[in-house]
């Protein structure tokens, strides 16, 4: 089953235009969904998940239409959104037989086995007794997608999961994730590049509402090996560096600037050759995007 959007576009009332044109085809596995916030990511997740209307295009989930056919998409879809709220004096095992009754599984034996089945599955059955007040966050983002595999879902869309979360938590979710991509129709959108390098087969690049850019994260790698050069300069040199150079990143190293310049030769003798990353792919398409709007 794969998900096809076509020419989705959305302006809200205050005349932001969140969504413009988008066009993507999503197949089984998983697909990162990359763009700095504010790039439109959320507008389009909620969307998906029939939370809200679009102005124009389409969506079509296998033979279903997301757009008029929103009760029987919702039979087969799961949802993170990036805040989900939780009642914090109920147990994860209450709380989660509770969301199993409202997606209408009503026999209590088959409800059982399938709360216990996705507490083990994202290793929480361990503190299945424990209020969800005292979890930590990263236990209650497995949590939120535990309750997102009820009714065994033929697409998981999950918004910004792994903010916030220490790095063995984040590791925890990301294997979780993975392992469900392998036969499900899983949309990660994030702005954290690594996850979508080290999880997604597939990806795309949005910004102010437009897909700059999709494809393999690592065939996307290989689009600029050979084409980014690092330099470390000093601060007051960043800006005059910015108007003679591609510069499409700079972090801070030792309290001095580390510029990367995308570049099909070298810029001159004092660069250095530098493997190219997904970040470094991001960043350029984000550069060019921007220098295009404004020459328009």
């Amino acid at each position: 089953m794969k998900l096809n959007i076509d020419n989705l576009s959305k302006t809200y009332p205050n005349g932001v235009q969140a969504l413009k044109n988008v066009t993507l085809d999503i197949p089984v596995g998983m697909f990162g969904l990359l763009g700095p916030n504010g790039a439109g990511k959320s507008s389009l997740m909620r969307t998906i998940a029939t939370l809200q209307e679009p102005d124009t295009g389409s969506i079509q989930l296998g033979d279903l239409s997301v757009l008029t056919q929103k009760e029987e998409v919702r039979k087969v879809l799961g949802y993170l959104p990036q805040e989900f709220g939780v009642y914090p004096k109920v147990s994860a095992e209450d709380l989660l037989d509770h969301i199993a009754v409202l997606k209408g599984i009503t026999k209590t034996k088959e409800r059982k086995q399938l709360v216990k089945a996705l507490l083990q599955k994202t290793n929480l059955w361990q503190h299945r007794k424990k209020n969800l007040g005292g979890y930590s966050g990263g236990m209650k983002q497995r949590f939120g997608i535990a309750q997102a595999l009820i009714s065994d879902p033929k697409l998981i869309i999950v918004d910004e999961p792994t903010a916030g979360l220490d790095p063995a938590e984040r590791n925890r979710f990301l294997n979780l994730l993975s392992e469900i991509g392998e036969n499900t129709v899983v949309i990660l959108s994030t702005h954290i590049v690594e996850d979508v390098k080290e999880l997604c087969t597939n990806m795309a690049i949005i910004n102010q509402g437009e897909v700059l850019h999709t494809g393999n994260p690592l065939e996307s790698i290989q689009s600029i090996e050979g084409q980014i050069w690092s330099k470390t300069i000093e601060k007051e040199e960043l800006d005059s560096y910015q108007q003679q150079y591609n510069v499409i990143s700079e972090r801070l190293i030792a309290g001095k600037p580390e510029i990367h310049v995308h570049s099909e030769t070298r810029p001159d003798e004092t660069f250095e050759s530098k493997a190219a990353d997904l970040e470094d792919v991001y960043f350029s398409k984000i550069k060019e995007f921007t220098a295009t709007e404004a020459v328009a």
